[in-house]
């Protein structure tokens, strides 16, 4: 009889890694969820073993703990089958443009702590021949814009590292998925007037990673419209990209 296989989520307690968890619990798998709330955590991997009879272990990691990622993933007992990178942090543009430390912060998390853990993953996936890397990234990096170019600088350095790693994992039969949800509908972005054709809700992300896996994709926008609005949006000239506030 096969052992049903784990699923690693990195950054486990936002809504759209509780949702794409909860969707791989339905499909049999269990569940390694890792934050640095663990608290939080243990009470999400409780509820999801329960209402979907899998195991879960909740783990305790931080992304810019660079140092602790090599010991962290050694210490998981049966290794996962597939990890999901949803951790992320957002500070206010125009406080990181005064306070480096917030520019910092999102750069060590968005970016440096990502290819930490991954590079880690990607190896013990490489010499298995097998496994799927989901990362969350984001259409802000898809074009610096004025309203959030920090944060979007570090997306897109992070869909550019998603884009190698696919490049060097395809031939170990190791999938590598780039995630852009555009905006989701979460308790973060609860107080926000977003447009509902734009929104995507946490479900139809765990829906579409899911998806996307099984059929061995690249690349998705959660809501086919974005590849449109941010195609338009990249190939914007300057003299007409420079009189906009976005």
């Amino acid at each position: 009889m096969t052992e049903s296989p784990w699923l690693l989520v990195l950054g486990a307690n936002s809504d759209m890694a509780i949702a794409t968890a909860k969707r791989y619990a339905q499909a049999g798998y269990n569940l390694y969820l890792a934050s640095r709330n663990l608290e939080e955590c243990q009470k999400n991997a409780t509820d999801i073993g329960l209402r979907y009879q899998v195991e879960t272990q909740a783990l305790k990691f931080d992304a810019q703990d660079f140092e602790s990622h090599a010991e962290f993933y050694a210490g998981l007992v049966v290794k996962p089958q597939g990890v999901v990178l949803a951790f992320g942090f957002m500070a206010d543009q125009q406080a990181a443009q005064k306070e480096f430390a917030l520019a910092k912060a999102m750069i060590d998390t968005n970016y440096a702590g990502a290819v930490s853990i991954l590079e880690i993953i990607a190896s013990d996936f490489e010499q298995r021949h097998s496994g799927f890397i989901v990362g969350i990234s984001s259409v802000a990096g898809d074009r610096g814009r004025m309203s959030n170019y920090i944060y979007g600088s570090t997306k897109a350095a992070f869909s550019a590292y998603l884009a190698g790693l696919r490049h060097r994992l395809i031939k170990s039969n190791v999938t590598v998925l780039t995630v852009k949800p555009g905006f989701v509908a979460t308790k973060m972005t609860a107080d926000l007037d977003l447009p509902a054709k734009l929104t995507a809700q946490p479900e139809q992300v765990a829906n579409a990673i899911f998806k996307a896996v099984e059929n061995k994709k690249s690349t998705i926008y959660v809501k086919p419209i974005w590849r449109l609005i941010m195609l338009i949006i990249v190939h914007l000239p300057n003299f007409v990209f420079h009189k906009t506030k976005m």
